[in-house]
């Protein structure tokens, strides 16, 4: 233990020391994306090899830059090397359809496609995207992949807004992040004594005097931030997760937690030839939460929490560096933005409560500081259904946190309005439209939302702490959204339109497609990415068909994959 702290301390000495310039991801636009998740190599530390994962790169990904009504197409490849590297790559905060959407089910196999399609739907917003597999989200999204989405909108256009990126827009994906003593990432410890904006440890930003934006986006695994600024100057907070508000909010500090974004806007003009310091106040993070002094209690603790000295402290997270103005550069903040409208709590019909407890399903003394934790007493688990919810309804959730540390909630699919915290009126920071809440230990959160456009009878969608290792030991429950007139959204992949019925089942899989390509073969995967079957095809005139029997198969959800000469198609399957 004494070496690995005395590693750890070297570590945070060179955080402190060095400058390194902040790496902008490219950005990407248009309506079709070709992202390559890739084994990489990155050198945080001079001379030193660490092992990381990239999209179309060695760590992190581009910046995909869209307009709300286009309708894009991700082409995500999987060229991960090595064992059990299936993985799958959600959009966070989007709002598309379930088989679109990226959560565990959507698994993508090594050497594989898949090739979503879909509206650009949310407002103009920040949002970013990383994988969602099945125990596997903290591996992944540690060793690099993550990457920002802009959403550009007319509303947004209309005003006078910093908006070129890398120029007075900046990306800004703050994580920490443990290296063990052979300079591999560690995952689910609590030694994340590493910070990182972009992956750049201790970074500097140029920017002009003038005003900019910074799209922050706490990308951390378990780690929640208190930003602010060194000389406690103040900053316009102009959009939180879902887009814009509808007044800019003069604010000093703002606490985001895992998955949240925050957009602010900072005057530099008055600094022109020195330079400021992005900071996180960890003394001002409340008890509970993590990244604070403590959490727990006299009699529960997490195990090696007080050994990170990142943990209650204040520290730097990046340097801004002020230079020249731009030729054109913003010089004022408007004040009125974009106007939003929550739903009445007249109009919800449906109000749902999810316990997050420690009281889960096998576990008859659980830790309630550590865990496991779970949702309503129970585990996430592939072949389960948590809740029906119907298409158009309008509903309340109200969250209710059992457990001695504070949880980051995330709804997939929909953006909600905060309605009470404990019944006490939500502070302006947490107003307009959000799919992350942290709840802190013993309160009560009550939000609402509305389930529209898109629904779905087999694939659903997931809600889960957004903090890593507990989503992955099974802090995650999922939902279906049903249409009562009997309609959902089919499956369009390639050129081919597959059904499958029943879906569930317990007996027999009839799958029938059209295609205006031959297919090839047909194999079966569990949710592992381990073959169970290769399948006989029936092949017809631009169409085909094939019968699985899956009476000697265990309960839970499969992968069909259908090859073609010219596609690939992908089918989740389900054994009741």
């Amino acid at each position: 233990m004494r070496k690995y702290l005395i590693l750890i301390g070297l570590f945070f000495c060179v955080i402190i020391n060095a400058q390194n310039p902040l790496f902008i991801p490219p950005s990407l636009t248009g309506t079709t994306f070709n992202l390559n998740i890739q084994n990489g190599v990155t050198q945080f530390y001079p001379s030193i090899n660490t092992p990381t994962y990239g999209i179309n790169g060695p760590l992190l990904g581009p910046t995909l830059i869209v307009n709300k009504g286009d309708i894009v197409t991700m082409n995500v490849t999987n060229s991960l090397t090595g064992n059990g590297n299936a993985t799958t790559m959600h959009w966070h905060g989007m709002h598309v359809p379930a088989m679109d959407d990226g959560g565990p089910h959507q698994l993508i196999l090594q050497n594989t496609t898949w090739s979503p399609s879909f509206e650009i739907k949310n407002d103009a917003a920040t949002f970013w995207y990383h994988p969602h597999g099945a125990g596997k989200t903290d591996l992944h999204v540690s060793k690099g992949l993550a990457g920002m989405i802009i959403v550009k909108d007319a509303a947004e256009a209309a005003l006078t807004l910093p908006r070129t990126y890398g120029i007075d827009d900046f990306p800004i994906i703050v994580q920490t992040k443990s290296f063990d003593v052979l300079n591999q990432i560690a995952i689910s410890t609590q030694y994340d004594t590493v910070v990182m904006v972009n992956g750049t440890i201790a970074p500097f930003l140029n920017a002009p005097a003038q005003v900019v934006r910074l799209r922050l986006l706490n990308g951390s695994s378990g780690r929640t931030f208190m930003f602010g600024f060194s000389n406690n100057m103040n900053f316009q907070l102009i959009a939180n997760d879902g887009g814009l508000l509808d007044t800019a909010l003069t604010l000093n500090r703002i606490l985001l937690s895992n998955g949240e974004r925050a957009e602010i806007l900072v005057d530099l003009s008055a600094l022109l030839n020195s330079s400021v310091l992005l900071m996180n106040y960890g003394t001002e993070i409340p008890l509970g939460i993590m990244g604070a002094d403590s959490v727990g209690n006299a009699t529960y603790q997490i195990l090696d929490y007080y050994n990170n000295p990142l943990n209650g402290s204040d520290y730097k997270v990046m340097n801004i560096v002020v230079g020249a103005q731009t030729s054109n550069p913003v010089t004022t903040i408007p004040t009125s933005l974009v106007p939003f409208t929550p739903w009445s709590l007249a109009s919800a019909t449906i109000n749902r409560n999810f316990v997050l407890d420690t009281l889960t399903e096998g576990f008859t003394m659980p830790q309630p500081a550590e865990g496991p934790f779970g949702i309503n007493r129970k585990f996430f688990a592939m072949d389960s259904i948590n809740e029906v919810v119907y298409l158009n309804d309008i509903e309340t959730w109200t969250i209710i946190n059992s457990t001695l540390v504070a949880h980051p909630f995330h709804v997939h699919d929909v953006q909600f309005y905060l309605v009470d915290i404990n019944g006490a009126p939500v502070p302006n920071y947490e107003h307009g439209k959000k799919d992350v809440v942290l709840v802190m230990p013993g309160d009560t959160v009550r939000f609402i939302t509305k389930f529209e456009d898109f629904a779905d009878d087999s694939v659903p969608y997931m809600y889960h702490c957004h903090i890593l290792h507990h989503e992955d030991d099974g802090m995650m429950g999922s939902f279906l959204v049903l249409d009562t007139n009997g309609t959902s959204v089919r499956e369009y992949i390639s050129n081919a339109l597959v059904s499958v019925y029943p879906n569930p089942s317990d007996d027999i899989w009839n799958v029938n497609g059209k295609s205006d390509t031959k297919i090839v073969n047909a194999v079966l995967y569990n949710a592992f990415g381990e073959v169970v079957v290769e399948l006989p095809i029936e092949q017809h005139l631009n169409s085909f068909s094939i019968k699985i029997n899956n009476q000697n198969l265990s309960k839970g959800f499969y992968i069909l994959k259908i090859d073609g000469t010219e596609n690939i198609v992908t089918v989740k399957l389900i054994k009741n």
